[in-house]
């Protein structure tokens, strides 16, 4: 599935996947674990989603409450991933599993379920 795509593609595509995803992990830990928790998972989520969380502060309605906002901002790259990366690349749509950092994922379980049931 990657070798389909050029190599800055697949680049940006991991680099917003992982912005994407812990954002997305910030956000389930927050669900269990207040912000200033001493965990250090929370504590590196934090600190590596505060600056981008404050950059898209303009924009984040006020209405919205703080433990929402990290998913919030996630979905800002899971749209650019799943509508500006096709459209650059000039496709209408790149169907199913198309995310090459997810695809990658997604054959790696495939594989090690395969081995483990061989």
């Amino acid at each position: 599935m990657i070798e389909g795509f050029p190599i800055w593609v697949v680049a940006i595509d991991y680099a917003l996947g992982m912005v994407m995803w812990t954002l997305i992990g910030r956000f389930g830990m927050g669900i269990f674990l207040p912000e200033n928790s001493n965990f250090f998972f929370m504590r590196f989520f934090v600190r590596v989603t505060n600056p981008l969380i404050k950059l898209f502060a303009p924009i984040t309605p006020a209405f919205l409450i703080p433990p929402l906002i990290p998913l919030y901002v996630a979905w800002f790259f899971f749209m650019a991933r799943f509508y500006v990366m096709p459209w650059l690349l000039g496709y209408s749509v790149m169907g199913m599993l198309s995310f090459p950092l997810e695809s990658e994922i997604g054959h790696g379980v495939a594989r090690l379920f395969g081995m483990l049931l061989n």
